[in-house]
């Protein structure tokens, strides 16, 4: 057993992890924060995407002692302390960008960074940076919307591909 120490949400935290404990196991286990999903332990879907020093990062690839020292954001800590939605949540809520809610977070967490790095994304920009995301219900065309309403851009009509 190690020790590890990071800040989650603004909160100083620490346990006690094996060596081989990966980030998405120490959130959702020692801490209890659950929002964080495990979707498919390859890496591919997306649902477990967080943020250490403010990177987009899928926590089931990183070790939970790989994230020690270091600063991570979680869909917990994306609403405001009174509960109010962060503007990207907001947008997801109002333009329907969900549906059974599994890829939610990790869209949420994704769409974030995307708007941290480029503030008004295309279309095509979006769908690119969320291709590491895997939703199966909603067909993207309502997430796409989402984050261009969060972006503060004109939301078209989105043509099914």
């Amino acid at each position: 057993m190690a020790q590890v120490a990071m800040t989650v949400n603004g909160a100083s935290v620490s346990g006690d992890v094996e060596g081989r404990t990966l980030l998405v196991q120490f959130l959702r286990e020692s801490l209890k924060l659950t929002g964080t999903h495990v979707g498919c332990d390859t890496s591919q879907c997306g649902a477990c995407l967080v943020h250490v020093n403010g990177e987009a990062v899928k926590a089931c690839t990183m070790l939970a002692l790989e994230a020690d020292g270091t600063e991570v954001a979680t869909i917990e800590g994306q609403a405001g302390d009174d509960g109010t939605l962060s503007v990207v949540q907001q947008a997801f809520q109002d333009h329907h960008g969900l549906q059974c809610g599994f890829c939610t977070p990790g869209m949420v967490m994704s769409a974030a960074a995307l708007l941290k790095d480029n503030p008004k994304p295309t279309e095509t920009e979006i769908r690119e940076y969320l291709d590491g995301n895997i939703c199966r219900c909603t067909g993207y065309h309502n997430i796409v919307k989402a984050v261009l309403a969060a972006s503060g851009q004109e939301v078209p009509a989105i043509a099914a591909e």
